[in-house]
């Protein structure tokens, strides 16, 4: 008995440390102060739980009015216009910072076609960097402002 506490406590902390590493790779630091869009239900809270651990602050929410260093969006097929969300994301982003759009992987619910973000960022005034799976049910696109 005491081992399986033991392993599952190792578990949670597994599942934190791949977060925080996660975070890490996503470019996150310690002191960067996050905004986040689209939080709901379905949203994956070790990741979120990471990226906090790594910046050593919560997430702020659609409402904050601080300049911030980075972007968190989840987005998910049905959410309504993406080009008006990364318009508004980047109301309090500062110049070189960066938006993180994260979508549900092909075959979960919500899923959104890689080409329909190809197609938003640049009319947001944006482009796509580079891509990445950052758990088991979301990909991450990184965006950035055109110079």
């Amino acid at each position: 008995m005491h081992m399986n506490t033991a392993r599952r406590k190792n578990v949670g902390e597994t599942d934190t440390a791949a977060g925080s590493n996660v975070a890490g790779r996503l470019g996150f630091k310690d002191g960067d102060l996050i905004q986040e869009f689209g939080y709901d239900e379905d949203v994956d809270f070790d990741l979120r739980a990471g990226i906090e651990d790594t910046v050593g602050s919560e997430l702020l929410d659609e409402d904050e009015h601080d300049v911030v260093d980075a972007v968190v969006v989840w987005w998910r097929d049905g959410d309504g216009d993406l080009v008006d969300m990364l318009v508004d994301a980047q109301t309090t982003l500062e110049d070189h910072g960066v938006i993180w759009l994260l979508t549900p992987k092909q075959g979960r619910e919500g899923y959104v076609p890689p080409v329909e973000v190809q197609e938003a960022a640049p009319t947001a005034g944006l482009h796509s960097t580079s891509t990445a799976g950052v758990s088991k049910d979301w990909h991450a696109t990184r965006l950035a402002r055109k110079k």
